[in-house]
């Protein structure tokens, strides 16, 4: 840590999106309501997941810790990002760009494993039906739960160990919205060659190994059902594909940012946007468009909430306050 505090460098710059200024206040708004419906569209999962008895299961379980995650993944620099829309400056400390570095790592880290967990549940579900209530107990489900965060706990202080003891001692200026590794690296006062591949090597094969197991489980199951009918087949791919569409649009944009080999290209800032606030929104409109039990309890509970109360059904300490 010495090194880390001998380093000239106390700020770094971040050169956002755009320098236009007519796209910047267009930008705010923009992601202003986006992140506005990602904060509420997956509150709404959560809050739905946790209030209806027909939610409890695996599938529902996961898919509300996803909710969170994604939630997590969205904030860590998507309200600073809208800040510095509406801000000439756009800097951030040493020690909140080391902090950046080090939740979306955690995030995106715990939310690879997040969706093993969810196609092996899929999995089961599918191929061994008898045998899924004994196999996705409570207590397994929380295990693949805890063993998420755990692995994305893992991933990002291995990640640090390689970078916050780099020296920065001059350039400071970082050529995206948030500190992104690959970017903040090449700043170091050192040939930073090595350290580059050890993180690419640390992000592959986290990156690819869970890619390949969700391939390999998808492939299994359709085989599976392959056999057995055209319906079931049908019905397989229906379920799977909301899964497919995910991990497509999660895994694409960090296997090209940070299992490629280590160049920077101007097309990371809109891939890193991509994983950081666009999936984030996407994943809870995937899930829940497409499945009808989702929509049936957030109707059920949006109709709860907003519909006039009738006097009897307003508590009794509360009607005696109107007259």
């Amino acid at each position: 840590m010495d090194k880390v505090n001998s380093s000239v460098v106390s700020e770094f710059v971040l050169l956002g999106l755009s320098s236009s200024q007519e796209l910047q206040l267009f930008f705010f708004v923009f992601f202003s309501v986006l992140y506005a419906v990602i904060v509420l569209g997956n509150l709404l999962i959560i809050i739905t997941v946790t209030s209806d008895n027909r939610l409890h299961s695996p599938m529902y379980f996961l898919l509300g810790n996803l909710s969170f995650v994604d939630i997590c993944q969205a904030s860590f620099a998507t309200p600073k990002m809208i800040a510095d829309f509406l801000s000439e400056h756009k800097t951030i400390s040493f020690s909140g760009c080391i902090a950046q570095i080090f939740f979306i790592h955690l995030f995106t880290g715990g939310e690879m494993v997040l969706l093993v967990s969810m196609a092996y549940d899929r999995y089961v579900a599918i191929c061994k039906p008898l045998h899924y209530v004994v196999i996705m107990s409570r207590r397994t489900c929380t295990v693949l739960v805890m063993v998420s965060w755990a692995v994305g706990l893992v991933h990002t202080l291995s990640q640090l160990s390689f970078t916050v003891n780099l020296p920065f001692c001059g350039p400071n200026v970082v050529d995206s919205f948030f500190c992104d590794l690959p970017r903040v690296t090449k700043l170091a006062c050192l040939d930073s060659y090595i350290i580059e591949i050890l993180i690419v090597i640390n992000s592959g094969i986290l990156s690819l190994s869970t890619f390949s197991f969700l391939v390999s489980s998808y492939i299994i199951i359709l085989v599976t059902v392959w056999f057995k009918s055209s319906a079931a087949m049908a019905k397989a791919f229906s379920t799977l594909a909301a899964h497919i569409t995910v991990v497509i649009l999660f895994f694409g944009p960090c296997i090209f940012i940070y299992v490629w080999p280590f160049t920077t290209y101007p097309v990371d800032k809109l891939l890193a946007i991509f994983y950081t606030v666009f999936t984030p929104i996407l994943n809870p409109i995937i899930y829940t468009l497409r499945n009808r039990d989702m929509k049936a309890a957030m109707r059920k509970i949006m109709t709860y909430y907003l519909r006039p109360k009738k006097i009897s059904e307003i508590p009794l300490v509360a009607r005696n306050s109107l007259y």
